[in-house]
């Protein structure tokens, strides 16, 4: 049987960082499941999560910790054996405007007021196409709780939307997963 676990990672950007983590996961053999990498401002930072042996947990963590001495420093978590699908509808939302501070802090504290948990969020700026000004640009893949409806949340995000001075749009079920 195969545990699961999750690897956060960050360090200087530089070629060959995501082929020393593979190598290592697969010397644990391993099977890398799923990633989320990126270079951020000169460093490269992730999460990942792999399947090992369930005796080869020591061995997946004592091979990625040599990696520090590359100058990544590296998180590792055991992962639930269940994965159990969360309940609740999912909902895409997608923003963009010009970008201030206080865009990602303003949606955020109206989705956990509300119960709304963020399954995944993915953020960035781009210049603007006419104007040159500096957009901000937001993706997230909400989960509901039962007593919040897709209108309602809708509302309430409109509403931000016109204070933040951002375009919002909410997509539920078929048009979220497209």
């Amino acid at each position: 049987m195969k545990i699961p676990f999750v690897i956060t990672l960050i360090g200087t950007d530089r070629p060959g960082l995501v082929r020393a983590i593979a190598q290592e996961v697969a010397a644990a053999d391993g099977d890398w499941l799923e990633s989320r990498l990126a270079a951020l401002a000169g460093k490269f930072a992730g999460v990942v999560q792999v399947a090992v042996p369930e005796t080869n947990g020591p061995v997946l963590s004592a091979r990625l910790k040599t990696l520090e001495a590359q100058g990544l420093r590296i998180s590792i978590e055991a992962g639930s054996r269940s994965e159990a699908a969360p309940a609740g509808r999912v909902l895409q939302l997608d923003l963009i405007g010009q970008d201030h501070p206080g865009i990602v802090r303003d949606i955020a504290r109206l989705l956990a007021e509300h119960q709304v948990t963020v399954d995944e969020l993915e953020t960035g700026t781009t210049s603007g196409a006419f104007s040159g000004e500096t957009l901000f640009k937001a993706h997230a893949r909400l989960r509901l709780p039962p007593q919040l409806s897709t209108a309602a949340l809708r509302r309430l995000l409109e509403a931000l939307a016109n204070e933040l001075m951002v375009d919002v749009t909410v997509l539920e079920g078929d048009e979220a997963e497209a």
